[in-house]
């Protein structure tokens, strides 16, 4: 009982001390720069939405003040069959440049994304969310990585805006994300990007299948390929956060369950001998983040009986039921101004945690999730 508890602390623990300790030494013993030049290949910004009517002409206002020649910036609108006047907004823009490509029927992300790329004309393919603003120097920014023929995809830094409650903790989750993307792009290639400010080479994209995550698994294939994945904290982008814990809670089942097809479908990564860096990284950035309900129950469950053998597993289990007290809190609004941070974070893991336990359930039902909606704000 005591090693199951001991592993299981370990392992919860694992992606957010020993993990990130282990990339610091690896960072410092080894780091592997990206040879960033001046680059300006034609580039292709690709779009994907649906109903984004209150957004989208902000995310195209951003894209066309870029800092980057126009004859080599493509911007391409893909509707997946939008009915609230968002191919309306955009068509107002083709004195512009702007392009619009408008599904036949609604197919979701994947199969938007598709047929966007087969109408892209750039070297290199950039992908924007409807609702993501880009500051003015993202593109050349991005292009710049790509002067060094190890990259083959890069990802952007996403800020977000307007969080409250315990989403709040969503933006101290996404500064340790960023760390650790930072860590993990300086030794070897990011696991995980943000999806809504990346770029490919035009060259690496292969078709996805509707039900997978594209910012998930591309990078993947770009990995298994022989290429980096890699941050640029200067191609920046803002975003709205979800105000909203149940749009929160949403998303995170929504991507979880995508992640987990997308990990299946890119299982051969996870092979050490093969890729041993990409899984090591994969595991400890993603695997065990997904497991991590696994482990808080197990480790719940056997701290509560090895407390009645031995003084220091009861301190442990005060502990423990401290940490889900301040989730409590958290979630209830007890105490948020006095207790900060230190109730916000519990909060916003546990709510994870919990999308995570009904992302796998849906996962082992073979329930499958391709098209999307505008979240709440």
């Amino acid at each position: 009982m005591a090693i199951l508890f001991w592993a299981s602390l370990l392992l919860i623990i694992h992606p957010y001390v020993t993990y990130p300790l282990t990339l610091r030494v690896w960072r410092t013993l080894r780091p592997r720069p990206v040879q960033r030049a001046p680059h300006e290949p034609p580039v292709s910004v690709l779009i994907p939405a649906y109903n984004e009517v209150d957004v989208i002409a902000a995310t195209l206002d951003a894209l066309l003040l870029q800092d980057y020649p126009k004859d080599r910036l493509q911007i391409l609108v893909v509707s997946d069959c939008s009915d609230d006047g968002t191919d309306d907004v955009v068509r107002g823009y083709a004195d512009r440049g702007v392009e619009l490509l408008r599904q036949a029927e609604r197919g979701g992300k994947a199969l938007g994304l598709n047929a966007a790329v087969r109408q892209a004309r750039g070297d290199i393919v950039i992908f924007c969310d409807a609702n993501a603003r880009f500051a003015p120097g993202a593109v050349r920014s991005f292009a710049q990585n790509f002067a060094d023929p190890s990259v083959g995809y890069v990802t952007g830094q996403l800020e977000l805006e307007a969080a409250g409650d315990v989403i709040a903790g969503g933006g101290a989750y996404l500064r340790f994300e960023e760390w650790l993307r930072a860590s993990e792009s300086a030794v070897a290639s990011v696991i995980g990007v943000n999806g809504g400010c990346d770029a490919i080479r035009r060259e690496l994209y292969s078709d996805i299948p509707r039900e997978l995550i594209t910012d998930f698994v591309l990078p993947l294939r770009v990995i298994a390929g022989g290429h980096r994945v890699v941050l640029d904290a200067q191609a920046k982008s803002r975003e709205t956060a979800n105000t909203e814990l149940q749009a929160e809670f949403s998303m995170r089942v929504r991507v979880a369950l995508r992640a987990l097809q997308g990990l299946v479908h890119m299982r051969r990564l996870l092979n050490p001998l093969r890729y041993p860096a990409a899984a090591y990284c994969l595991v400890s950035h993603k695997v065990v983040r997904y497991l991590a309900y696994v482990f808080l129950l197990t480790a719940l469950l056997s701290n509560l009986v090895l407390a009645a053998s031995h003084p220091i597993y009861q301190a442990l289990l005060l502990l423990h039921l401290a940490c889900y007290a301040l989730a409590a809190c958290g979630l209830l609004g007890i105490g948020r101004k006095q207790l900060g941070i230190a109730c916000v974070a519990p909060a916003y893991l546990l709510v994870s945690y919990w999308a995570f336990a009904v992302a796998s359930w849906r996962f082992l039902r073979g329930q499958t999730m391709a098209t999307w909606r505008p979240r709440a704000g």
